[in-house]
């Protein structure tokens, strides 16, 4: 019963806004992306990114011919034996 009446006070500690100051890093992430430097905006964020987009990539073409496969082996009649 303890912990039911602590609640609210909990709850206002973790949602306050003066609890935590966070920078804002916004105006940092919008120099890097709208750097012109012929790199495309998904490979601009470094390594990370470029890895990330090749794993998306690898993922969706898999997916796709994975897909595919299984429908013509779906619309190949069945033979009876």
């Amino acid at each position: 019963m303890n912990h039911l009446l602590r609640l609210p006070v909990l709850a206002t500690r973790a949602f306050s806004s003066s609890a935590r100051q966070l920078k804002n890093r916004v105006p940092e992430a919008q120099k890097l992306f709208q750097a012109d430097n012929g790199l495309p905006v998904h490979i601009k964020g470094g390594t990370f990114d470029v890895l990330m987009y090749r794993m998306t990539m690898t993922l969706t073409f898999g997916g796709t011919c994975y897909s595919v496969y299984w429908l013509l082996i779906a619309s190949m009649p069945q033979k009876k034996e």
